[in-house]
């Protein structure tokens, strides 16, 4: 049981997003395109993950016409610049027990992350769940942030925004 490849299977693997304001949080989900997960000798040593910033959905905002708005404006140069960037990518660079870093690329702006992971194979299937807390000005999102803008009252986003991943990979 030296080196296996897992697949992410796409269908059964999300991200669930948090991202909070003054006045509370909106969230949503955000589909995992594509990826690979590598165990050696059993445990994690490397993969990386296709994000498709073009799933982005909000599940918190039920009156169609605000969702619709709000998805749009997420997908705007505001945030995600969906037309110009339709993926982010997760490289992992190294894990130590259950410690991941990795080179997160949002909008083609790449910065180291860590997370705790918690991996599980069992036999040809593997689960793997983690929990990242993104500084979303340091990919460009810059939109109500007070780092950069002064006097936004109630209308302040936190900068950190919170991914919870769920993954579910099958051997290559």
């Amino acid at each position: 049981m030296s080196y296996q490849k897992f697949d992410i299977v796409s269908t059964q693997s999300n991200i669930d997003w948090v991202g909070k304001k003054v006045t509370g949080a909106h969230n949503g989900t955000i589909a995992i395109k594509a990826g690979e997960i590598i165990l050696n000798e059993g445990k994690l040593t490397g993969g990386k993950f296709i994000i498709d910033t073009t799933s982005i959905k909000i599940l918190d905002v039920t009156d169609p016409a605000t969702n619709a708005q709000f998805a749009g404006h997420l997908a705007s140069d505001d945030f995600f610049s969906i037309d110009k960037y339709p993926e982010a990518t997760l490289q992992i660079t190294s894990v130590a027990a259950n410690r991941v870093e990795g080179d997160l690329t949002i909008k083609g702006i790449t910065h180291p992350v860590g997370f705790d992971a918690d991996v599980q194979a069992n036999g040809d299937l593997l689960t793997a769940t983690g929990k990242l807390i993104i500084d979303r000005t340091r990919y460009g999102i810059k939109f109500r942030s007070g780092n950069f803008f002064k006097d936004l009252g109630d209308t302040l986003i936190y900068n950190d925004f919170e991914l919870n991943v769920s993954i579910t990979a099958k051997v290559a």
